[in-house]
């Protein structure tokens, strides 16, 4: 049963690669110049990212749903056109870490 969670893993994060450079070329027509933040790129990121590391966290919901969201938002945020996303990504993983590291108890024992 595992090895169909992985294939439904892989599906939805090529899917939402695909999804995210689709989007990507219809918001930026032109060359890589644009050296904002986009704002809905950085809550997908931080919102894969968050529950790729800690889907422990929410005890209500399956942590195959919560996986299978988590790789689509990083799908989509990763699959952006050459030099897009890349900081967005950067501070969903940093957002997430934090949140684990406080969380988990590897600095303050509780």
């Amino acid at each position: 049963m595992e090895e169909l969670y992985y294939m439904i893993y892989i599906i939805v994060f090529i899917v939402g690669s695909i999804l995210g450079l689709l989007l990507s070329y219809k918001k930026h027509m032109e060359p890589f110049i644009i050296s904002e933040i986009d704002v809905l790129t950085l809550v997908l990121a931080i919102v894969g990212w968050f529950l790729l590391l800690n889907h422990g966290l929410i005890g209500f919901v399956s942590s195959v749903i919560l996986l299978t969201i988590a790789f689509f938002c990083i799908g989509l945020a990763i699959g952006r056109r050459p030099g897009y996303g890349r900081k967005e990504t950067a501070i969903g993983i940093l957002v997430a870490v934090i949140v684990w590291i406080l969380t988990s108890g590897v600095i303050f024992k509780f």
